[in-house]
């Protein structure tokens, strides 16, 4: 191969680095030419950034000159306002009729306009600062980090629209015809969907009778039927929810002491609150059909009371199934024949908390995706970042512990619901594991109401764990004369004749300690539950102090004996003698 005849001319030992510098170049204007000619293809509408066709809408002739179909945000501007003022002829040029002949086009492409508009003002906000002005549709509002950021578009999604039968997206699409210049428009499917969603989402009988000044805008999207609507039907719907709350009332007094009378009071304040956002939803689907801003607010609230309705109702049953079984099958909670009825109780608990949590999280995630919270830019930047989760927690912390808490209780049975045991210095029983608050009944038949992140924080002594019996002690400081044989005589006496001592070998007398003042004598014995050990307790008490009396006062006058402690007193002469 003959080389030109410049290279000749430079010199052998630069020829190389010539050689890579001009090679660069040329990697440097085709790294360059791949950047840029996408950029270059879609704003000019070649390449794979439009959908070539072979026309646009040839049955409805040519463009009005007003209408601007260049970008998205040109299209839906072009298409509102035409609606707004009526101008048919020019809205029918936003839609892609191509599934329509020509004949056909001409014929229904005004009614289909619209009825897209009337269903994209009932049942959307139009995002106008979303769209994109440019040709190529780039976003260019978000940051370097969103998927779609810096690339070119031809197909969007403005809304999902949720039908009866499916779900069905509202779309536009960009479409490069053979004979013009690219445009947008609404896409091929929407089109063919506009009936359906004109029939789910288009005025009812009822607003069509009425007179057309109440369907004028009054403000924002809404007519001022809408305005005048709005709260008769709120008003509907609370005056169901009081007659609910007044029948089931009425049902307590009639079944007043039975069953159906703990079930109706359980579920007098669900029912009610489902019977208001029940009578609002069959309005609003059948009668009252809001559009917009009122729409949009609304569905995730109506959404967010069924569900707790729902979750109310039930919770409210469970628990009253509960007291039922506490009632009736643990009516004398410290007796130890009811230990079986005490871990179901407990274990029932168990389940209804199981239940409470797993309420929350699916009607959670059931209001968010039914009311297309989580098709939100927001929403899913908030998700992507983990910032929902530390909001959600951070406002819910105390609720949450309590709950944890509780399951812990329940799970691990450290207390279960009518243990004895001893918080605080108080003899109590264990009487409700709640949400927020342990419930204990003390032996004078007081309530304490624990949190019960403090109570499952804080020790405690639980006397029906494992074996409701308890050594019960009883402790007298005697005179260090005293005769403990003839004190064990009489223990042993009480031990034999008392009913409620078992184990009565087990029974004792031991001097546990003394000081310069009394000798400390203990008596133990066992009980076979706490209630029959403190009542056992103080006559064991009773009894050994009539007896340590009777021996005090049997003594001989002079003589050096002694049982119940004195106070020795010691006299002191002029001269600092004693005396």
């Amino acid at each position: 191969m003959r080389l030109p005849a410049c290279w000749s001319g430079i010199p052998e030992r630069r020829q190389g680095a010539f050689v890579i510098r001009l090679a660069g170049l040329f990697a440097a204007i085709f790294a360059a030419f791949l950047i840029l000619a996408p950029a270059g293809f879609a704003q000019s509408g070649g390449g794979p950034y439009a959908y070539s066709v072979d026309a646009v809408n040839p049955g409805l002739g040519p463009v009005p000159e007003d209408a601007n179909l260049e970008t998205p945000q040109a299209l839906l501007e072009t298409f509102w306002f035409a609606g707004e003022v009526n101008d048919w002829d020019t809205a029918q040029h936003a839609l892609d009729l191509s599934h329509l002949s020509p004949a056909d086009q001409a014929a229904r492409g005004e009614q289909l306009a619209r009825e897209l508009h009337t269903v994209i003002k009932r049942s959307m906000l139009v995002d106008w600062a979303g769209l994109s002005d440019r040709p190529d549709a780039v976003m260019e509002s978000v940051s370097s980090d969103h998927p779609l950021a810096g690339q070119a578009r031809r197909n969007i999604s403005l809304e999902t629209m949720r039908l009866p039968e499916r779900t069905v997206s509202l779309r536009i699409s960009r479409l490069d015809p053979a004979n013009g210049d690219p445009v947008w428009l609404f896409s091929k499917q929407t089109v063919d969907n506009i009936p359906m969603l004109y029939e789910r989402f288009g005025p009812t009988p009822f607003e069509e009778a009425l007179p057309a000044s109440l369907r004028k805008q009054a403000f924002w999207t809404l007519a001022w039927w809408e305005v005048i609507a709005l709260p008769i039907v709120f008003i509907l719907a609370l005056l169901a929810a009081a007659g609910t709350f007044i029948l089931f009332r009425k049902l307590m007094k009639r079944t007043d002491g039975t069953v159906m009378e703990r079930i109706a009071k359980a579920l007098r304040f669900p029912a009610a609150l489902f019977a208001f956002v029940g009578t609002f939803l069959v309005l609003r689907e059948t009668v009252f059909v809001f559009s917009g801003v009122v729409k949009d607010v609304l569905d995730p609230l109506q959404t967010l009371i069924m569900v707790v309705a729902v979750a109310a109702i039930i919770l409210s049953l469970l628990e009253a199934v509960l007291d039922l079984i506490r009632e009736r099958r643990i009516d004398d909670m410290d007796d130890p024949e009811h230990d079986e009825d005490r871990n179901l109780y407990t274990s029932l608990s168990a389940v209804r908390r199981l239940f409470l949590v797993a309420a929350l999280l699916v009607g959670a995630a059931f209001v968010i995706f039914s009311s297309g919270l989580s098709d939100t830019l927001g929403f899913s930047m908030l998700a992507s970042a983990g910032l929902l989760g530390l909001i959600l927690v951070f406002a819910a912390r105390s609720a949450l512990s309590n709950i944890m808490a509780s399951m812990q209780i329940v799970f691990s049975k450290v207390a279960r619901v009518g243990d004895a045991v001893m918080w605080e210095d108080d003899w109590c029983y264990v009487e409700k594991i709640g949400l927020s608050h342990v419930q204990l009944r003390t032996w004078h038949d007081r309530r304490l109401m624990v949190p019960v992140d403090l109570f499952a924080s804080t020790p405690f002594e639980n006397w029906t764990k494992t074996d409701p019996s308890l050594l019960r002690p009883v402790s007298l400081f005697l005179d260090h004369r005293t005769d403990i044989d003839q004190l064990r005589q009489a223990f042993e006496k009480f031990v034999s004749s008392d009913d409620d001592v078992i184990c009565k070998d087990e029974a004792s007398v031991q001097v546990v300690g003394h000081s310069d003042r009394a000798m400390e004598v203990r008596f133990l014995v066992r009980a076979d539950n706490p209630s029959d050990g403190w009542d056992m307790h103080c006559r064991l008490r009773e009894a050994m102090l009539i007896a340590a009396a009777d021996l005090d006062a049997s003594g001989e006058p002079g003589a050096d004996t002694a049982v119940l402690p004195r106070e020795r007193e010691v006299v002191l002469g002029k001269d600092g003698e004693s005396g």
